[in-house]
């Protein structure tokens, strides 16, 4: 059976064409949507669940000569856990999240892992692991699905970002990772089940959905605001050119870079939870405070700054940190955090506060995890400040695929969930100033191209 499949940074789902209509199928419990988290008891872990879930034959034969050291770690991992070999070990989704809450300190967390498909500098060893989590995840949504409809999934279409990493390193660069992040991708897909995988440019899949609504020809900039990237596309879309298998013409410029959704969640959590543990905190010598490692806490997409923030440097350093502190409390606050490895949640917080603040003014942020009864207000002018630097570039690549167009969109169509806020529709409009501004499904829309296009190339 056919299928679109959308390996979203943020959630996943997949759809299918029933009666010429897209159906998105149930994968986490009767929601359409997953979360884009996973959570095993021991890392090692993944790869045995993974093992476990491909078919004999010659795909399974070379995964396990090429994971030998890991499925032996997780052999010693399950003695270690005294774990018997009926009990669930990884758990995905809004579960993940909940086991992640439950006993953060333990276990191994990933929220968003698309985000690091790109990432330079990953040794093979790292390639593995993100194919392991990102076939973990593919094979528990394929499984759902294919429960749900009742066929077997062979056919995909997968989302991709017009850059995986970002547009402001070099195109050798760019072209790397973007290489790298398909490589994994495809690689997870065909481990998943899948015979064909094509892949289709996100804020491309977002225009499809829309289209079937035009009434008319119009040139329509799609932005796709997702949590790991932001996309957008020029494109001519409308009743004369919807009937078309070849669509190269009608797409008149794009651009992308990894700025998202959980970049405006981190900038909000460093400017305006930070604060609670010792970041404008004075010093005794008088100095400002040094700020990178609580910057490192909440950049939980970023591989580098995850590993220094949970290094034993970093312990030593807070340690002495407190002792230099006029606040030492604060800081005090910044070490349970740290050990106990809620710098995931802090962030899930900052990014709720983002959400409430699309329909209040102001929300109140609880962070009893962390003490009891602490907790802040957050005012959506101090969103706005916050995510100030983001949004700047997220306008500037909306810029970018006009220029590329060489002419000024009819309207513009605008999806994902951060797309949703007040403060970034409210930038497109000084930028853009009376052209139409339109939305649609904020989470399904991509899911729906991907499908449209995908039952386009199969039959």
């Amino acid at each position: 059976m056919i299928c679109g499949f959308d390996y979203g940074t943020s959630n996943c789902a997949i759809g299918v064409m029933t009666d010429d209509r897209v159906n998105l199928l149930p994968v986490d419990g009767e929601k359409t949507f997953m979360p884009s988290a996973l959570y095993a008891l021991a890392r090692e872990l993944i790869c045995e669940q993974v093992g476990l879930g491909l078919s004999a034959g010659t795909l399974r034969d070379d995964f396990l000569l090429s994971r030998k050291v890991p499925l032996q770690q997780a052999l010693r991992a399950r003695r270690e856990l005294e774990l018997s070999n009926d009990e669930q070990v990884m758990f995905v989704g809004h579960q993940a999240f909940a086991h992640y809450f439950a006993d953060p300190e333990e276990g191994y967390f990933v929220k968003s892992p698309k985000s690091f498909l790109g990432a330079s500098g990953l040794r093979p060893e790292f390639v593995h692991v993100f194919e392991d989590i990102v076939t973990a995840m593919m094979q528990t949504v394929k499984q759902r699905a294919e429960q749900a409809s009742g066929k077997t999934l062979t056919h995909t279409v997968i989302g991709r970002p017009v850059n995986f990493q970002g547009s402001r390193i070099s195109d050798n660069s760019a072209e790397q990772s973007n290489q790298q992040a398909l490589a994994i991708l495809t690689a997870a897909a065909k481990r998943s089940g899948f015979q064909q995988v094509e892949f289709l440019y996100e804020p491309i899949a977002a225009g499809l959905s829309f289209e079937r609504n035009l009434a008319d020809n119009k040139t329509v900039l799609v932005v796709d605001i997702g949590g790991g990237t932001s996309d957008c596309a020029m494109v001519r879309m409308g009743p004369d050119h919807r009937g078309r298998s070849e669509r190269k013409a009608d797409f008149l410029g794009h651009s992308g870079e990894r700025v998202g959704g959980n970049d405006l969640d981190i900038q909000l959590a460093g400017k305006q939870l930070m604060p609670l543990f010792g970041m404008t905190a004075p010093l005794k010598s008088g100095k400002p405070m040094p700020t990178k490692t609580f910057l490192d806490a909440v950049c939980t997409n970023d591989v580098g700054a995850l590993g220094r923030f949970s290094s034993l440097e970093t312990g030593l350093y807070l340690e002495q940190l407190q002792r230099d502190c006029l606040q030492p409390e604060l800081i005090a606050r910044l070490i349970r955090l740290r050990d106990n490895k809620q710098n995931q949640q802090l962030v899930r917080s900052a990014e709720n506060a983002k959400i409430a603040l699309s329909d209040s003014d102001n929300t109140c942020v609880a962070l009893d995890y962390i003490e009891t009864g602490l907790n802040t207000h957050i005012q959506r002018t101090e969103l706005e400040q916050a995510i100030e630097r983001p949004l700047q570039r997220i306008m500037a690549l909306m810029q970018e695929a006009v220029a590329q167009a060489g002419v000024q969109p009819d309207l513009i169509f605008v999806t994902g969930g951060s797309a949703r806020s007040p403060v970034i529709r409210e930038a497109v409009a000084r930028v853009f100033g009376n052209i139409a501004l339109l939305d649609g499904d904020h989470f399904g829309s991509v899911a729906s191209g991907l499908t449209e296009w995908a039952e386009k190339i199969y039959r």
